[in-house]
């Protein structure tokens, strides 16, 4: 079997290692873009994960029998939509299911029409609009918490948490007129009321008809201990079978999965892929956060190491509208990922430093590291070639063992201004 990943950072290394780990039957793995790591474990292809003309034109004259897409951006611009045209079978939605997540309004909107719990919000079209809203006391009084959100697609950059309403028109400012995000991602936002509690992330597996979940995972989108400073793409993530008790994952599927999966029914919206549902446990009970439309990134590394079904199969399974016979199942240990960071970053990361340490961080049999932005220099040696560099992630009968495996392969490596978080599955929320 040939299937294709899309995708380029430690998300895509994950789902080319799943892929292969899992599989009951031959499978040649190709990648594209890729990168240097996930080279060494399948056939990389020069082609932009946007480039839909040429990854289409790859999958056709390679007969490639599926294909996955890593992250939002091919599925907003519609590579879904080409490939099912072509009679290409793809694990993704259509471009406008995929509005879940490449409109941040569109996503709002659906969960107020469906009666979705999430946090009370309005939408600006403009920065003045904004201020207005801002000023006129709806989300609080001044020293009062408030999130902005970009509308698009902002690479992790489009969200700020707001601790004053001094914070909350900087951020409008910023995102609205100073073009933080760039294009027209910021030219519409939405602004929520802060809500607090411990975060975790539910995904599933959905052709349109039947679903299946996946184990609930945490992320660490903050880029300092104790959930300081900026957001990040996320700094690390955790996977354990207790990370939500059955009572409130109950709830949750009751509240939340099922009336969005009736939703997209309702609205016509062909879904067949994953959907990530980012979520907030309040004490009124969860609301959720966010949608995504794909794996998440670092979840996806966590969470496929507990995966041991074979990928392929599901995959194949969502793509050909087959899910309700696949059987899925999961180890009971727990998995941990911990990102290690460029200096800058998530701001300005700073590139081309020498990474040193790797063949003795990989040493132990329950860590894999997951490539997200490396190179091989001229001399075979490992050099830093983007923000995020580095999953170091590990399963274990708990979680705290898998933490341990992940920090103590962590101290193998070292490259000039490195950096990460030290309290990944220790932090549990705001």
């Amino acid at each position: 079997m040939k299937v294709l990943v899309i995708g380029s950072g430690g998300r895509e290394h994950a789902l080319c290692y799943a892929l292969q780990k899992t599989a009951n039957r031959r499978i040649e793995v190709y990648c594209a873009p890729g990168n240097d790591g996930i080279g060494e474990m399948a056939q990389c292809v020069p082609a932009s994960a946007t480039d839909i003309p040429a990854l289409a034109q790859f999958a056709e004259t390679q007969h490639i029998d599926l294909t996955v897409v890593g992250g939002e951006a091919p599925l907003a611009a519609g590579l879904a939509d080409d490939f099912e045209r072509r009679g290409l079978a793809v694990a993704g939605p259509c471009a406008e299911a995929a509005r879940l997540e490449s409109s941040k309004v569109f996503a709002k909107e659906f969960m107020a029409r469906r009666n979705i719990p999430t946090a009370r919000f309005r939408v600006a079209a403009s920065a003045g609009e904004a201020r207005e809203i801002l000023q006129s006391g709806e989300f609080g009084a001044e020293d009062s918490g408030v999130v902005i959100k970009a509308d698009g697609l902002a690479a992790g950059k489009g969200v700020v948490v707001a601790a004053t309403r001094r914070e909350a028109l900087d951020a409008v400012a910023d995102l609205m007129e100073g073009r933080h995000v760039g294009g027209e991602a910021a030219q519409r936002i939405v602004i929520e009321e802060a809500l607090t509690g411990p975060e975790v992330s539910l995904l599933l597996w959905t052709d349109g008809t039947d679903y299946a979940l996946m184990p609930p995972a945490r992320d660490h989108k903050r880029i300092g201990e104790n959930d300081t400073g900026p957001n990040t793409g996320g700094m690390g993530a955790i996977t354990s079978p207790g990370l939500l008790d059955e009572a409130t994952h109950a709830r949750i599927v009751r509240e939340v999965v099922e009336p969005t999966l009736a939703g997209l029914r309702a609205d016509k919206l062909e879904f067949c892929g994953i959907i990530f549902i980012g979520l907030m446990l309040t004490p009124e009970g969860a609301r959720v956060l966010e949608y995504n439309v794909r794996f998440g990134d670092p979840e996806a590394q966590a969470l496929l190491m507990r995966l041991e079904s074979d990928l392929s199969e599901i995959f194949e399974a969502v793509a050909h509208r087959k899910l309700g016979g696949a059987r899925i199942s999961w180890s009971n240990d727990a998995a941990a990922c911990v990102v290690l960071a460029a200096r800058g970053y998530p701001e300005r990361p700073q590139t081309g430093a020498r990474i040193e340490g790797l063949n003795g961080a990989a040493q132990s049999t329950s860590v894999q590291l997951f490539h997200a932005g490396t190179k091989r220099a001229n001399d075979g040696s490992w050099e830093v070639a983007g923000g995020r560099v580095l999953g170091v992630t590990a399963r274990a009968a708990i979680l705290d063992r898998a933490l341990e495996h992940c920090y103590e392969s962590i101290r193998h490596i070292h490259w000039e201004g490195m950096h990460y978080r030290r309290d990944i599955g220790k932090f549990r929320g705001r």
